[in-house]
């Protein structure tokens, strides 16, 4: 109860804090109105920009960029006036509806009419404004991103000359010289510059000290920082607490290599006797070290040193050492492919030496992305062998390692006929993607090691909740990156995010991130608060009354519906969400419910009578139809049975108040039991009631009011038959008393010589050599008697025969 408490109060400082913001992020978009001036002028521009065909992509995105701004600005200012807006139309309402053609009203209503509708129309001009710029704006937009998307669908189906093609490694050795001639051009104009020499000697020191620091680091410390992960690794197999430092651990093979690369480059870039170009690659560098560093990474983590049930890829030895190794090469080619890119810049090379020059390092990606996708499908293959139901992240390895397969075979042929920029869009993102897949893997297991040490959760129990969503999070959070990997803009994600929190527009109202956020926030203390009536009610309250259990449990869930009610609404109406503008959508929510919801609408209904009226309660013993048993729980939609059987049978609400149900225990638990009792013909009736009434009144469930009665009811077909009526205490050890109370009537029938007869029947075999396979009788020769029906039949049929051939005529012989 505490901890709920505290949950509430949470939610409830979190509720205060998000309307302050609000609250003063609306009264900041309200003081600064947008500078249509200023916008106009810059949409012109825009558009003399956009309508240029050689205008660069680059500045398409700066504008792209500003054009996003000002949208935001005006679809703020949309809302502007919203709530005098409102208070106008208000009023104007208040007037009544305006005359009709050829009548008149009041001179003072009709002042005051004229004089809302112009404060009106002076109330939205700012919104209208807003709209219209927006719309221009989103235009312009659309233009930019229609313009885009041609270049970039352009860009890949370019048809560059084929690598494979002798004529143009001329071209590619002219590129290779060409620029390795401008550096060392860049690298001896720099040498022979004093000043670059003074800058260079005063550096010096710090240089060396950058160099050697580097060199150590990359030389030795990186192969010191791996053992000792493993060593923690090794021994914290059984330890959650020592697993997951190992794991955070590991990170330091991404960074402090990387923080060695970085201290070379800036070394590198202190000497300045690299030149423009040798800047440039010095900061590729770095880039290059993060690809190829975090490649290695994920490798240790893919394909783990020792064997590990908690491994993602369940691999023999063999082919995870190999899966390391693909994953280092992997690296290595996309920093390769980063150092080529800028050393070689394809804007300024041609388009044979730019295909040229990638399609070597594009052959051997692509062998290792053919190899990481084998590794992947292998692991899909044995656990298909070994387990029959497959988890879904394996299925997702399964198809990833057979795509991964697939483009590493058809980028490099790609390349090969001459559509390079295409292989390349789709080779390395595939890389870089299998890398960020791991990153979410790692993430996911350190969370659900985190949870078990937190918790003290074993192997043994089942996976928990809390980890599965924060994981799910985590996944949803990366989708953003993986369509940056995959070539969407940053502005574009931007642009997304600012649509997102903006929201949409519900009718007259707009519903965004913040007003859901506030919604849910809102409802979850609502129903918090509601839980906590509803346990004070059931443990303190509720108690101690002289309420049956059932009516409890009628309250507790009746202040259930009515606190989730109450808490929806609020949360509704706090978030800002204009119930009337639903009107239309709960119009068709209510001929929905007429027609394909009508049993459902039933039952909830049904439910609410059975809560209230409690014809049914908890714990009952009911029969319905065909169905007899004890009522476990009664809900709104169903109610649960559990039969003799112990299975759960679920009856519709509405059969418990349209059917017949029969109550055994409802009020009370008086029962009457019938026990029938046949004796042979010739007993002594009088003897046989008399012991039945002493074996009733010795009953001690029997009640003495009204007393054990026996009853000779009929003369049957084999007996005599006599029934012993017993109303019990407890009609629940109905079928027990029955048991007892026939084995002692067996025991005293027997004691006393009274015959229980069994039906006897006489079978008579009209043929019994037929049975024993023997052969029918002959039949007599001697005439059949008169007498014999058969004989009888015939004769009648003779006669008729005769009487018949002679007349020719059926009606003859009358």
């Amino acid at each position: 109860m505490v901890r709920t408490l505290l949950l509430v109060l949470a939610m409830a400082f979190c509720v205060v804090c998000m309307y302050s913001t609000a609250a003063v992020a609306q009264s900041t978009q309200q003081n600064s109105a947008p500078n249509y001036d200023e916008w106009r002028s810059f949409a012109e521009r825009a558009e003399r920009l956009i309508d240029l065909q050689f205008t660069s992509d680059e500045v398409l995105t700066d504008i792209r960029a500003e054009l996003v701004g000002f949208r935001s600005r005006f679809l703020s200012a949309q809302d502007a006036n919203a709530g005098r807006i409102a208070t106008v139309r208000e009023q104007i309402s208040a007037l009544g509806p305006p005359p009709e053609e050829g009548a008149t009203e009041a001179e003072e209503v009709a002042a005051r009419r004229a004089e809302l509708n112009e404060q009106l129309t002076q109330l939205q001009a700012p919104g209208i404004a807003a709209q219209e710029a927006f719309r221009r704006a989103d235009g312009l937009i659309r233009q930019i991103d229609l313009i885009t998307r041609e270049r970039q669908a352009e860009a890949l189906l370019t048809l560059w000359p084929s690598p494979l093609n002798p004529v143009n490694w001329v071209a590619a050795a002219d590129s290779v010289w060409g620029t390795a001639f401008t550096l060392g051009t860049q690298v001896s104009g720099a040498l022979e510059d004093p000043a670059h020499l003074r800058e260079f000697r005063s550096n010096l020191p710090i240089v060396g000290v950058l160099i050697l620091i580097a060199l150590f680091v990359l030389l030795r410390g990186r192969g010191w920082i791996e053992r000792l992960v493993s060593r923690l690794l090794d021994e914290g197999a059984d330890r959650k607490s020592k697993r997951l430092l190992a794991q955070v651990m590991s990170l330091t093979q991404i960074l402090v290599p990387v923080a060695a690369v970085a201290a070379l480059s800036t070394a590198l870039v202190l000497t300045s006797l690299t030149g423009e170009i040798g800047a440039d690659l010095a900061t590729a560098l770095v880039q290059a070290g993060i690809g190829y560093f975090t490649a290695r990474w994920a490798g240790r983590q893919l394909f783990p040193v020792h064997e590990s049930k908690r491994a993602p890829l369940q691999l023999p030895a063999p082919r995870r050492r190999e899966g390391r190794l693909m994953a280092n090469l992997a690296g290595l080619f996309i920093g390769l492919n980063v150092i080529l890119g800028t050393f070689f810049d394809p804007l300024r090379q041609p388009d044979a030496a730019n295909a040229v020059i990638a399609f070597p390092l594009m052959v051997l990606a692509g062998v290792v992305l053919f190899r990481l996708g084998a590794l992947l499908s292998m692991h899909w293959r044995l656990l298909t062998a070994d387990i029959a139901e497959m988890r879904f992240f394996d299925r997702i390895i399964g198809v990833l390692g057979k795509l991964a397969m697939a483009i590493g075979i058809g980028a490099p042929v790609i390349a090969a006929v001459g559509y390079v920029q295409a292989a390349q869009a789709l080779l390395y993102p595939s890389i870089v993607s299998l890398g960020l897949i791991t990153v979410l893997v790692f993430v996911t297991q350190v969370v659900d090691d985190l949870y078990d040490s937190l918790t003290g959760r074993s192997p043994d129990d089942p996976d928990a909740l809390l980890p599965a969503l924060i994981g799910f999070g985590v996944v949803l959070v990366s989708l953003p990156v993986f369509a940056m990997i995959w070539g969407v803009r940053g502005t574009q994600l931007l642009e997304v995010w600012q649509l997102l929190r903006e929201g949409f527009r519900l009718g007259d109202t707009r519903i965004s991130p913040t007003n859901i956020l506030s919604f849910l926030i809102v409802f979850s203390i609502g129903f918090l608060a509601t839980r906590m009536v509803q346990g004070a009610l059931g443990s303190t309250v509720l108690p101690k009354t002289k309420i049956d259990k059932g009516g409890q449990k009628a309250i507790i869930s009746g202040t259930g519906y009515v606190g989730i009610m109450l808490a929806a609404l609020i949360a509704i109406s706090t978030a800002g969400i204009d119930l009337s503008g639903l009107a239309i959508v709960a119009g068709a929510l209510s001929v929905g419910i007429g027609f394909g919801l009508q049993n459902i609408v039933s039952n909830f209904i049904s439910g609410l009578i059975l809560l209230i009226e409690r014809p049914v309660a908890e714990g009952d013993w009911i029969e319905v139809g065909s169905t007899m048993g004890t009522v476990r729980s009664i809900s709104v939609r169903s109610t649960i049975i559990e039969t003799f059987d112990r299975t759960d049978v679920i009856v519709p609400n509405s059969d418990l108040i349209s059917g017949t149900v029969t109550n055994w225990t409802r009020h009370n638990s008086l029962g009457r039991i019938i026990i029938p009792v046949g004796v042979a013909y010739g007993s002594d009736t009088r003897k046989v009631a008399r012991i039945l009434k002493e074996i009733g009144d010795a009953e001690p469930l029997a009640l003495i009011d009204p007393e054990p009665q026996v009853h000779f009811v009929d003369f049957g077909g084999d007996s005599l038959d006599f029934e012993l009526r017993l109303v019990l205490s407890d009609v629940g050890f109905g079928l027990s008393v029955r048991t007892e109370l026939r084995h002692q009537i067996a025991e005293r029938f027997k004691e006393e010589g009274i015959d229980i007869p069994f039906a006897q029947r006489d079978i008579w075999l009209r043929n019994p050599e037929a049975l024993r396979g023997e052969a029918p009788p002959p039949e007599p020769s001697e005439p059949r008697d008169p007498r014999d029906e058969n004989a009888r039949t015939k004769m009648r049929y003779d006669e008729i025969s005769d009487g018949d051939s002679g007349d020719g005529d059926g009606d003859g012989g009358r």
